[in-house]
């Protein structure tokens, strides 16, 4: 077996937002606090693997992936994809690495223009892009994409337009998208959270194939924890803006060593009765804004298992595992199994 190696990486990552000041700040002339929606992610992608970013609304998973697909620009850090620093490459110099990396957004209905036919849609990366010439080409191109996510006698839906479709084949055409201009990696946000349950279980099993099929890598963004398990390799959970557990699917979902990462569990009632474990405070009320949070505790505010310590200084990312780690002062100990 060959050594795995990593398709994307990055380090130290930040995406800071300006924020909007109030009344007094702006007549006293102080400076609007900063929105933290990533402070410091060190992550990386496997080639052919599934990795699951896991957390709650405003935990900054979705920036990470709109980072990726270059559609924010980082404050810090470095994004690396194939050896290569892309963090500063913008304009035309990304024509290539938007035929490597493509995303697939939570809203299909919003992500299809309502006035392009299917075709269009999904050939419109093939000629932006300019990857094959020629009409027959192209058609050959989309009809394989349609079909690859699902959608069986593409032909049939050349014509058609996205109010013409239900909710699953929407979403089955943005991924056709994705697919015509043959990635090595998707960046996929909340793909399923707006389908009901049995056409969720039919998406999820496209994207596996596709893994399989393709040896495609694939960002898996959600706040589900079973969903997570059932598609990923890995699963990264987000607080905050930082990565605060990563490891196999089966460990974090089984086996957390984060309080963070346990109160997520035992909010999901599709797990919790899998587990044989003592329960833990949940999580309660928003998640706080970064701007908002001193340094030294920025996982005080809602972390059910949060003491003095966490006030002073920030928990380092240890191993509690193989490939298994988390941020977190007592992590390994028994509160967390």
């Amino acid at each position: 077996m060959g050594e795995v190696t990593n398709i994307m990486a990055l380090e130290n990552l930040q995406v800071h937002f300006p924020g909007r000041g109030g009344m007094l700040s702006n007549l006293f002339g102080r400076p609007a606090a900063h929105v933290r929606a990533i402070d410091g992610v060190d992550l990386t992608v496997r080639r052919g693997e599934i990795l699951a970013v896991v957390g709650e609304s405003g935990s900054g998973k979705s920036t990470v992936g709109r980072v990726i697909t270059k559609l924010v620009q980082p404050t810090g850090g470095k994004l690396v994809f194939d050896g290569r620093d892309m963090t500063s490459v913008e304009g035309l110099a990304l024509r290539p690495y938007r035929h490597r990396v493509q995303m697939i957004f939570q809203d299909a209905y919003q992500a299809l223009n309502p006035r392009h036919t299917i075709f269009d849609i999904v050939a419109e990366g093939v000629r932006s892009l300019h990857l094959v010439s020629g009409h027959e080409a192209i058609m050959q191109r989309v009809a394989k994409s349609l079909a690859a996510a699902g959608l069986n006698a593409p032909q049939d839906f050349f014509a058609r337009f996205p109010h013409e479709l239900s909710g699953g084949q929407r979403q089955r055409v943005v991924i056709a998208g994705a697919l015509a201009v043959e990635p090595e990696l998707i960046v996929a946000d909340e793909p399923v959270s707006m389908l009901d349950v049995s056409i969720r279980a039919q998406i999820l099993q496209v994207l596996i194939d596709l893994r399989t099929q393709r040896n495609m890598a694939l960002l898996f963004i959600t706040h589900d924890l079973p969903v997570a398990w059932s598609i990923a390799d890995r699963i990264a959970v987000m607080y905050l803006g930082r990565i605060v557990e990563i490891g196999s699917a089966d460990d974090i979902t089984f086996n957390p060593k984060h309080p963070y990462t346990v109160a997520l569990r035992d909010a999901t009632p599709k797990v919790r009765p899998m587990i044989n474990a003592d329960p833990l405070p949940g999580l309660n009320g928003e998640v706080p804004s970064a701007a908002r949070i001193p340094t030294g505790c920025r996982f005080h505010p809602r972390c059910p298992l949060a003491m003095d310590r966490c006030r002073q200084e920030e928990p380092p990312v240890v191993d509690v595992g193989p490939h298994h780690q988390s941020a977190c002062w007592l992590a390994g100990t028994s509160q967390h199994s």
